[in-house]
């Protein structure tokens, strides 16, 4: 009886051990955001929402990683600041549209190893035509740490209201350089704001001099009523702002952009 009795607790023993080793039991909680983050929609609804990075249709080809959902999730101040950019350009005929917002650390990581495949090159016609993929550090394209990752930063354009429906990209198309005119470009119903969003080219720069005409005027606009609510542009890319003050100045965040990270909308 001893025996058996033996074998039977070196048998339970096993398979506890077992369990405790299984892929379900080691598996880590993902990390979820911390108080202060907000999604966008829960601030205003009316903000319009194109997660590109959640699409095919971006500088590598493919949906990044990270991006489970296409979900705006920033900070509760630069939340609440669009919100109010939002309100005044309603009021003229106008919305914000945003195409990125907090970046999980993951996605910049996988925008650094596609920097350092030179081979990859399926975007490069449309993204970034006159730039060799080689300089892309170098010139400041890609980096590997992200403002975004801090959840104060947000890509974002105008969109003349009533907007229009953007098709979807549908992979393998014919790609058009990103400064070529609006009307060759990939189709957008933002306002021309002289090259699409993501274009890697020194024609993104806010205030680039060849930049004329209404194409000037609407980068304007979008700064300075960005700015009145504060945040500040960055030079090199007329889409780029980051709410000041920062909520978390310090710190590179990597929960997935899901809309479990921030509780229920």
């Amino acid at each position: 009886m001893r025996t058996a009795l033996r074998a039977l607790a070196v048998t339970a023993a096993a398979l506890l051990g077992a369990t405790a080793l299984s892929p379900t039991a080691q598996a880590r909680p993902e990390p979820r955001a911390p108080e202060g983050f907000v999604a966008l929609r829960s601030v205003d609804p009316t903000i319009i929402q194109e997660m590109l990075y959640t699409t095919a249709h971006t500088f590598m080809g493919e949906r990044v990683d990270g991006y489970r959902q296409p979900v705006c999730i920033l900070t509760r101040p630069a939340a609440r600041a669009l919100h109010l950019a939002q309100k005044r350009l309603l009021r003229q005929g106008y919305s914000l549209k945003v195409y990125d917002c907090y970046r999980p650390q993951r996605a910049v990581d996988h925008f650094v190893r596609w920097a350092k495949d030179l081979d990859d090159q399926a975007m490069k016609r449309e993204f970034y035509p006159l730039v060799d993929k080689s300089r892309l550090f170098e010139d400041g394209y890609i980096a590997e740490k992200s403002g975004h990752s801090r959840g104060s930063t947000v890509d974002l354009t105008l969109v003349r209201l009533p907007a229009l429906p953007t098709r979807p990209y549908r992979p393998g198309e014919r790609l058009t350089p990103c400064f070529a005119p609006k009307d060759e470009r990939f189709p957008d119903n933002s306002v021309d704001m002289g090259t699409g969003y993501d274009c890697f080219d020194t024609l993104s720069h806010t205030d680039d001099p060849r930049i004329q005409g209404a194409q000037r005027a609407n980068r304007q606009f979008l700064k300075r009523t960005l700015t009145e609510v504060g945040f500040v542009n960055l030079p090199e890319e007329w889409w780029h702002f980051t709410h000041k003050p920062e909520l978390f100045p310090d710190t590179y965040f990597d929960f997935p952009v899901d809309r479990r990270s921030v509780g229920r909308l």
